[in-house]
């Protein structure tokens, strides 16, 4: 079954432009949430996504109440969720392979129980912007397409991508929101930016960095953050990358040069170094091949438990 605005089923293929255009209340749910201030959202009970992982929980969980995503430039951060049972799903796209990651996303939804009770899928598309290199405009065209072609109805609620996501500065093109954070159990969408991305948050980076594929990062039903165990061939001219200025990293290890947030190199500079460090990370992060996992503690913070069967 289609994408649905307002009940309508939508045509496509459109811009995302026209595709407001043609209903007035996705454009009016677009403005306010460019009319937000960005909340800074601290540690506490918070599960930070990042780029190809996806996160889904509930209202249920007693340890995460969001679930939230930043530093999208032409990226497109997607929230589907199930209004009966409160199912939440947060992903970071980047169009390395939409058509493969939209059906884990319906999955990561429909493998929580009750999905099919009363209620209906929402989704929520933010990011991208009028970039030189047209990313922003073919990632929100291939979600639009993919999610459309899914089985089951979905609402398409928020739609603040590309076009509707830009400003322009000196002639030059930025995005309005780099992140979001959606409450889980509230459901309510909001602009966020974070200061805590962990627990390892360079390891992570390593693994998106290398061409690693989408994947699920949290266990609901055991309230666990499950990191890897992951795999990499050596990132090739590492050390010829960290000789390089600022200027060169950006210009060619970034989508959209111009319009990074102002620690794009900083990040990409200490992933590089962690990739030098550990070339072959089965070996030296995941000892006896085992994932590491992690849960929040009374405090809200994520706290390293030990490995199973360890």
């Amino acid at each position: 079954m289609p994408l649905l605005v307002d009940g309508r089923r939508v045509r496509l293929p459109q811009s995302a432009g026209d595709l407001v255009r043609a209903h007035p209340l996705l454009e009016e749910r677009a403005r306010l949430l460019r009319g937000q201030s960005v909340q800074q959202v601290g540690p506490q009970g918070l599960l930070y996504v990042q780029q190809r992982e996806l996160a889904v929980t509930s209202p249920k969980d007693g340890s995460i109440s969001i679930l939230g995503s930043d530093d999208a430039t032409t990226c497109h951060i997607v929230v589907l969720r199930h209004t009966g049972n409160g199912a939440t799903c947060l992903t970071h796209c980047d169009g390395s392979d939409t058509k493969a990651e939209v059906p884990l996303i319906m999955n990561a939804i429909k493998s929580f129980p009750d999905h099919t009770q009363c209620g209906r899928l929402e989704a929520h598309f933010v990011g991208g912007f009028n970039d030189d290199r047209q990313l922003s405009q073919k990632l929100t065209h291939q979600l639009l397409s993919e999610f459309d072609r899914q089985e089951d109805d979905i609402h398409l609620v928020t739609l603040c991508v590309t076009e509707l996501n830009d400003r322009e500065e000196n002639e030059s093109h930025f995005p309005i929101i780099y992140g979001i954070a959606v409450n889980i159990k509230t459901a309510e969408i909001y602009r966020a930016s974070f200061q805590d991305r962990g627990p390892e948050e360079e390891l992570r980076a390593a693994r998106a960095l290398t061409g690693g594929p989408m994947i699920s990062i949290y266990d609901a039903k055991t309230e666990q953050l499950r990191i890897g165990p992951y795999s990499w061939t050596p990132f090739p001219h590492v050390d010829f990358w960290l000789q390089q200025d600022d200027k060169q990293i950006l210009e060619n290890l970034s989508t959209s040069p111009l319009a990074e947030p102002p620690h794009f190199v900083e990040h990409i500079r200490s992933t590089l170094m962690f990739l030098k460090k550990h070339p072959s990370p089965a070996n030296t992060l995941f000892p006896g091949n085992k994932a590491l996992l992690y849960k929040k503690n009374e405090d809200g913070l994520w706290e390293k438990i030990s490995s199973p069967g360890s």
